[in-house]
């Protein structure tokens, strides 16, 4: 384990894969320096050390550099001692890395263009064709838990591991997102009970409220920014 050398994390606030690296962090117990980067005016040390997709974040852990939220997610987990995030046993941890990439590569987009989408950009039958995609993915994640057993609290078992890290935006981000678009809400207890059941375990967890920024800030600072915020939605970077 190379743990000695000082961690920093190149953020912003209210990123959901910031809050990813955060998390994992701290449930690993290491000690770290959060730089909050202006996305609209970004700093050369962000540009130097992810110069391919200039987005965070990016974890620096003595002279290295590593990107992409998910990958920093394993670094992390293979690089520090503490709680493991991906189950010891090789199937369970390929299970684990599938849903999490499923997370991020099947999931998001049409989720977040559903809410943002409007008149020029399809009307009302392509923001149907959104709403539908992302209902479909909720009800595989919600299948995925319901799999796990009834008293199953999180996808990582009893504890929160590293898929459940990876929906996070689920549990937190979801909800201010139906806001700021002034939609409905979209996972309902209703429809997807496991997976709500979920949600609030996550957000309640003593380790994840250190770092989750607070709903009401979220709103206020991207109420103001759709345009920027439709941009993230159709990158593939968390």
């Amino acid at each position: 384990m190379i743990t000695s050398k000082p961690v920093r994390l190149i953020s912003a606030f209210g990123s959901p894969g910031g809050h990813r690296v955060e998390a994992a962090l701290r449930f690993k117990g290491v000690p770290y320096e959060l730089i909050l980067e202006d996305l609209c005016n970004k700093s050369d040390l962000l540009l130097k050390h992810n110069p391919v997709h200039k987005l965070v974040p990016v974890l620096l852990h003595g002279d290295r550099a590593v990107c992409e939220s998910l990958v920093i997610l394993e670094y992390i987990d293979e690089a520090f001692d503490g709680p493991p995030l991906l189950p010891a046993d090789p199937y369970e941890r390929a299970m684990a890395r599938f849903w999490a990439h499923f997370i991020d590569h099947k999931f998001p987009r049409p989720l977040w263009l559903s809410f943002l989408s409007t008149e020029g950009d399809g009307g009302e039958s392509s923001l149907q064709g959104f709403l539908t995609e992302a209902k479909q993915n909720l009800a595989l994640l919600e299948v995925q838990l319901k799999d796990k057993g009834r008293n199953t609290r999180f996808f990582g078992g009893d504890s929160i591991g590293l898929v459940d890290i990876a929906a996070s935006v689920l549990a937190h981000w979801l909800g201010f997102y139906e806001e700021i678009a002034g939609v409905a809400p979209l996972l309902t207890a209703e429809e997807y009970p496991a997976l709500s059941q979920w949600a609030k375990r996550y957000v309640a967890d003593e380790t994840v409220k250190q770092c989750l920024p607070k709903r009401s800030e979220l709103v206020a600072t991207y109420s103001a920014s759709k345009e920027m915020f439709r941009a993230m939605a159709t990158s593939n970077s968390m």
